[in-house]
């Protein structure tokens, strides 16, 4: 460039705005059409929560499948599940119980909310998820054992 040239703005390159490191390497968003099937994850993982909670596994099995609320909120039913197991001096047990309904609906492209019933001896119980679809795979965000 000589230098008595003038630069003008135009053919000057644009910058394009700089990303921070979480938009680059944290969880991505994934559209529906880019996630398996959730019906088979929301099977699983609702009987994995109910023998989690009757202490018949262990909540680390489905740490992989959940975020770090939901292990939280598991964890804290977990200990007071096993406190009133020792309280009534009975040993953790494998439930016996078939899954009923799996009802799912999709509010927004790469999420499901999802009920699954569960019957057991004594009562019904129902599973409530919200699944997101994270880095092509469904993550539960949301789980309620009503």
């Amino acid at each position: 460039m000589s230098q008595g040239a003038a630069v003008d703005g135009s053919t000057a390159r644009s910058l394009a705005p700089r990303l921070d490191d979480e938009e680059l390497f944290g969880r991505q968003p994934a559209a529906t059409s880019e996630l398996p099937d959730p019906r088979p994850l929301l099977e699983n993982l609702t009987r994995c929560v109910i023998e989690i909670i009757a202490g018949a596994r262990d909540l680390e099995q489905i740490a992989r499948w959940v975020d770090d609320g939901v292990y939280t909120t598991l964890l804290k039913r977990v200990v007071v599940s096993a406190q009133a197991r020792q309280a009534a001096r009975k040993p953790a047990a494998r439930p016996v119980f078939t899954l009923g309904t799996v009802t799912v609906c999709e509010p927004r492209d790469g999420i499901i909310e999802a009920v699954v019933t569960v019957h057991g001896r004594a009562r019904t119980r129902a599973v409530a998820f919200r699944l997101e679809g994270l880095d092509r795979r469904w993550r539960a965000t949301a789980l309620h054992v009503l």
